[in-house]
């Protein structure tokens, strides 16, 4: 608890010492009552929080997890990510606005208050991986994006910075994180427990970075595959995420203000599951049909975990009883039998002490597993497929000891009928990241990025009267109006290189047709 309490001090502090911006992210202004020095440690777990805070609902319900077909809703507001309709709020571009201020801001000051002393080795390498997951997070939503001179407005007054190309981004964050594992030193100073992810345990953040390699270095399997499989193999080489003791997770706790809650689950419960009746849901969401079918279809054992139906105030878990509300529905009004559609379960999605999973065992052997049908890694690919799905059954009760647990009986049973048995690449490719799909949720950041490399599961999108993508799922989120304002002509550089202008049709660099 201490640490979380410590949280609030680097608020305060970095208040002080970092004024307000006047594009959202580029600009610092200098006060001459400012503090000049901040409290490295302090910063680094505000940055660490706010790199999973920004518009959580927005990036992970209303856009990634309705694309996903995770997610439904029967309203127009925010209906974007259900049916790629949209007329008012932020939605498109609430990640970008959010995240450049907060996040951004903070690991770039991190970074220049730890980069003059090699004592501190370990705290700049961790800083440098920390904002490589989440500048990844932003280029993949919106392709290219300012990278180089983001953040720095306060150290070096570049109040409109340029929108770096794509490609030259993941040059970039590939060299950082070669370069942020090699530095890393057991013998040196670590962030200790002011780092909320692995309390600076030097070989813990090792694995982390190689394995966020693992997953860049696959993002680029369709636009440069020969570069794909360099950065696979390095990563591989270098060690990465292989069971549940090394997941890159962040444990919140439930109170004692809002930023120790678990961000996604905060979100939902105050966005739209706040009412525990399954009726009076804010933004009339519930789980997608796509979603719980596939669950109940494939006997998923992950099903009770995630999913319920309120009955007489009870959440009720029975596998029978689970539907998803279709993806698609138009008129505004509330469908039949609303009540009993499916929406996440109180005891593990919506516990504001649940972890976050940044990147876990599960992902990174579902990769694996690619690879070895890629001829990329000497590992068996069933091995890793299977030893992938045993991770992801388990990793709910990390949520709830017993609301999340899958007994052994059901793991097994599960496993023993999900072989990697396709007898083509593609075959096995639709096996591998149907399973990424469920088995990474609820990051949906991550599987909507991973769905538009793989094009696995094999979605059906929405086609609805007035939708904006043609009926097709889109296929990036759209730059903030702001910015057409403030960074016009940055703006306008980075536009005229999107087939199409600023759409969600258009494609990011690795999104190669």
């Amino acid at each position: 608890m201490k640490r979380y309490l410590a949280i609030f001090y680097a608020v305060l502090i970095f208040t002080l010492v970092l004024q307000s911006c006047d594009n959202g992210f580029e600009s610092l202004n200098t006060n001459p009552d400012a503090v000049s020095d901040v409290t490295p440690g302090y910063i680094f777990s505000l940055s660490q929080l706010d790199v999973l805070n920004p518009a959580v609902f927005s990036s992970h319900v209303t856009t990634s997890g309705g694309f996903m077909q995770h997610f439904a809703t029967y309203k127009d507001v925010p209906s974007l990510g259900d049916r790629y309709t949209w007329s008012q709020g932020g939605y498109p571009y609430d990640f970008f606005n959010t995240i450049y201020p907060n996040g951004v801001k903070e690991i770039g000051e991190v970074i220049r208050a730890v980069s003059n002393d090699s004592k501190n080795i370990n705290m700049l390498s961790a800083a440098r991986v920390w904002r490589v997951l989440m500048m990844q997070q932003i280029t993949d939503f919106y392709g290219d994006v300012p990278y180089s001179e983001a953040g720095k407005g306060y150290s070096e007054t570049i109040l409109t910075p340029k929108y770096d190309e794509q490609s030259a981004i993941y040059a970039d964050m590939l060299n950082e994180l070669d370069e942020a594992a090699n530095s890393f030193d057991a013998s040196k100073a670590t962030f200790g427990t002011s780092d909320l992810l692995y309390d600076g345990n030097v070989t813990k953040w090792k694995k982390f970075t190689y394995s966020l390699m693992l997953r860049l270095g696959f993002r680029l399997t369709k636009i440069d595959a020969t570069l794909a499989e360099k950065w696979v193999k390095k990563a591989i080489a270098g060690g990465v995420i292989t069971d549940d003791n090394d997941i890159a997770r962040i444990q919140y706790t439930d109170g004692p203000k809002t930023i120790n809650y678990n961000p996604l689950a905060y979100a939902l419960v105050s966005s739209d599951y706040g009412v525990n009746n399954g009726i009076d849901n804010k933004e009339g969401g519930k789980f997608a049909k796509t979603f719980i079918d596939h669950l109940k279809n494939t006997n998923d054992p992950r099903l009770n975990a995630i999913a319920i139906v309120w009955k007489n105030g009870v959440p009720d878990t029975t596998t029978s009883i689970q539907q998803g509300m279709p993806n698609g529905l138009i008129g505004g009004s509330i469908p039949n039998g609303f009540a009993n559609f499916s929406e996440p379960n109180p005891k593990t999605l919506l516990k504001y002490n649940a972890p976050y999973l940044i990147l876990t065992n599960a992902e990174v052997n579902l990769l694996l597993a690619e690879a070895s049908i890629r001829g990329w890694y000497s590992g068996d690919a069933n091995a890793a497929y299977q030893k992938a799905i045993g991770a992801a059954l388990g990793q709910w009760a990390l949520f709830d000891a017993s609301a999340g647990a899958i007994s052994t009986a059901r793991k097994n049973a599960y496993l023993s009928n999900n072989s990697l048995n396709g007898s083509t690449f593609e075959e096995k490719m639709n096996q591998i990241h149907t399973q990424f799909w469920i088995s990474v949720f609820p990051n949906e950041i991550e599987i909507y990025a991973n769905w538009r490399r793989t094009g696995y599961p094999k979605l059906v999108p929405v086609n609805v009267p007035g939708n904006l993508t043609n009926g097709t799922i889109p296929r990036r989120l759209l730059y903030p109006p702001s910015e057409e304002s403030l960074n016009g002509e940055n703006y306008a550089n980075a536009v005229s290189r999107i087939t199409g202008g600023n759409v969600m049709t258009g494609r990011v660099w690795w999104d190669k047709q």
